[in-house]
């Protein structure tokens, strides 16, 4: 270490940051998750069920829907860019995790001001789109920051911490936004939003990855030695990193495994808000109530639960339990009709489902992060989202088809039928085989870049 950095920890050694302070990476992830569920609860189910509840057909919403998802299948575009280039002195994502919330907050108000929502539904798609944009702009690197500064062993609880509060985020915002909407107006509604997203943009401003570092670019601090470590200096060395990677066999089994369970979990969640008001006759102020509460249960137990659970029995254990508990709710709910007229029954599904898809998204999410290499985290981790994200584009744009030549049972029973081929994949990835193979490429990696020491 320099004498110049050592100056500046010595300084700051009294200032805690990500990368030596357990509480404060708990805290800095659940708020950067709470902030990419603000939007999204608004986007996914709120403006959807309030469409549905003026009269738009399942084209129009499942339109908006595929409208929203598209971007996140773009972020893969510029995770290369995220890994190759930063601003150093700030730490490696930290600089692009503020660029994306401050990206949040200007997509937010130029959503609100949509004219004549409604009636104006290419500008509404357009306006979710750039919101959407940044939400998954952040979220890139807000996964990268989490794979640099999280220890492997706090993973699990990480994501459990992490998605559970993108879970009460989005049903906070749902049920808030939903009754704003309808009291006040959309513009109002949005605009609250974005006043949210841009109280919790000075968590990043305020904690730095590591010490020494500069809080913003006009207060002093200089570049890590491990963060100078992990940065790549070519965009070259990024692909034939994450193609190495990638096409290890564990790799391509889980990346075709998570496009299909995403892309599921978005087939039913675009169908439900449809379903409940057109199908039920619910109000969006029912669905939003419901749904949102249903939500928030799932998200509190993924909090308290979902990490611990995973730490204790194993990761692919425990997704067996939620991928069939999912596939025999499911079922029920589709081919047990004469209880639909039951709101009990409904929430019930609602409640069950929402529990199971948070704790098995903290299972998937904690098995990708297990996967990467540190090197290309923030690309490797993108482009299994990307093909994710691909995934929640394709099976949205399926409900329009199915929902028109099929009946309401077959159409939620398709979701299960989803969920039971990602559950098949599941039990052919080796998890230690992955890891053991990424170790195997660092070593390889060491020694190509230190050639002396593979000589003697």
């Amino acid at each position: 270490m320099t004498p110049t950095i050592d100056i500046y920890i010595k300084k700051d050694s009294n200032l805690p940051s990500l990368s030596d302070n357990t509480f404060l990476r708990y805290f800095n992830f659940i708020a950067l998750y709470f902030a990419q569920g603000i939007p999204e609860g608004m986007l996914f189910y709120g403006i959807p069920a309030w469409m549905a509840m003026n009269g738009k057909s399942p084209g129009e919403i499942a339109g908006f829907a595929v409208a929203c998802g598209l971007p996140w299948s773009f972020k893969f575009i510029v995770a290369p860019m995220m890994d190759r280039y930063t601003y150093l002195p700030m730490g490696r994502k930290r600089p692009w995790v503020i660029l994306g919330q401050l990206g949040l907050i200007c997509s937010c108000i130029y959503l609100a001001y949509v004219p004549d929502p409604l009636n104006n539904l290419n500008q509404l798609m357009i306006a979710g789109f750039v919101v959407s944009f940044f939400g998954a702009f952040q979220d890139v690197a807000t996964d990268g920051m989490a794979i640099d500064v999280i220890p492997v062993d706090q993973q699990a609880r990480a994501n459990g911490l992490m998605w559970g509060s993108k879970i009460i985020a989005i049903s906070v915002t749902l049920v808030l936004g939903t009754w704003v909407l309808n009291q006040y107006n959309f513009t109002v509604s949005i605009l609250i939003l974005a006043l949210m997203i841009g109280l919790i943009m000075l968590v990043p401003i305020f904690l730095r990855e590591r010490k020494g570092e500069k809080f913003v670019p006009w207060t002093t601090g200089l570049p890590s030695t491990e963060s100078k470590q992990l940065q790549l200096t070519s965009f070259s060395s990024i692909f034939k990193s994450l193609i190495t990677v990638f096409s290890l066999r564990n790799s391509l089994i889980f990346a075709l495994m998570v496009f299909i369970e995403q892309g599921a979990h978005n087939y039913i969640a675009t169908l439900l808000p449809i379903f409940t008001v057109k199908e039920l006759g619910w109000s969006n102020i029912d669905y939003s109530q419901f749904y949102s509460t249903a939500k928030l249960i799932g998200g509190i137990g993924g909090m308290l639960l979902g990490g611990i659970l995973i730490d204790k029995f194993g990761k692919k254990p425990m997704l067996n339990i939620y991928f069939f508990g999912m596939v025999l709710t499911t079922a029920g709910l589709a081919f047990l009709k004469s209880y639909w007229t039951s709101i009990t029954f409904i929430y019930s599904y609602m409640i069950i489902y929402n529990v199971l898809y948070t704790f098995s998204c903290i299972g998937v999410f904690a098995i990708a992060m297990q996967c990467c290499w540190k090197k290309v985290s923030a690309s490797q981790f993108t482009l299994y989202m990307t093909i994710s994200n691909i995934g929640r584009i394709f099976f949205a744009a399926l409900i329009g088809p199915i929902n028109e030549n099929f009946s309401w049972e077959i159409s939620l029973f398709a979701f299960a039928i989803m969920i039971s081929f990602s559950w098949f994949l599941l039990q052919f990835l080796n998890i230690n085989k992955q890891v053991e193979s990424i170790e195997n490429l660092e070593k390889t990696d060491f020694n190509n870049q230190n050639p002396v020491l593979n000589h003697q």
